[in-house]
């Protein structure tokens, strides 16, 4: 596990070099299409299994919008979306969207000791690792790295997205790391880690 966080971590400090950085004005006149889904700004999804993708961090964003773009991540919903984007497209909507500032959930009350115990600690038991160690102990990502800020995002999408990578559906940037860890939560964990998450900050 620690070699393959390692390997991750420096495949993205590499990448992180192979392109510049995003113009977020330039960014902002290619971005009002997504809000059709994520809500202005990328702050309010339509859906609740949508993410907000508003401030999940520069380089997270590009690498996703890469890998969607490239046909390593399918999402039926973006299919069409990004055809035609150069990367520099793709990282100028990522340093638009990183720049705006994710809006807090509501965590559940009956689900936060759960919650926050795996976030902060993961389970020895089953070889969870804790949450903070790539997301930060308040949920704020990091950056160098490009593990997405975490805190705030809807729990019905962190639902979603952990099962995905339980059941090996999800692929594209740092699939393999997220599918080993979610192979090892229960049902009950994902919904409580995912509610703990999003009242995050």
């Amino acid at each position: 596990m620690k070699k393959l966080i390692a390997g991750v971590v420096l495949g993205v400090g590499l990448s992180m070099t192979a392109h510049g950085a995003g113009d977020p004005e330039a960014g902002e006149t290619q971005a009002a299409a997504c809000a059709a889904c994520h809500g202005q700004a990328g702050t309010a999804p339509v859906m609740s299994v949508y993410p907000k993708i508003a401030g999940l961090g520069e380089t997270y964003l590009y690498n996703q919008l890469l890998a969607i773009r490239d046909g390593n991540r399918e999402i039926p919903e973006m299919i069409g979306q990004l055809d035609g984007k150069s990367d520099q497209d793709l990282q100028d909507l990522a340093a638009y969207f990183n720049q705006e500032d994710m809006p807090l959930g509501q965590a559940d009350p009956e689900l936060v000791d759960l919650g926050g115990s795996l976030y902060r600690g993961g389970n020895l038991a089953s070889g969870v690792a804790a949450c903070a160690a790539c997301h930060n102990p308040q949920g704020k990502g990091n950056e160098p790295a490009g593990y997405p800020h975490l805190g705030g995002q809807n729990a019905e999408y962190v639902v979603k997205t952990l099962k995905a990578y339980r059941n090996g559906e999800r692929g594209g940037y740092q699939s393999q790391i997220m599918t080993d860890i979610a192979s090892r939560l229960t049902d009950e964990e994902i919904e409580a880690v995912a509610s703990y998450i999003s009242g995050l900050n």
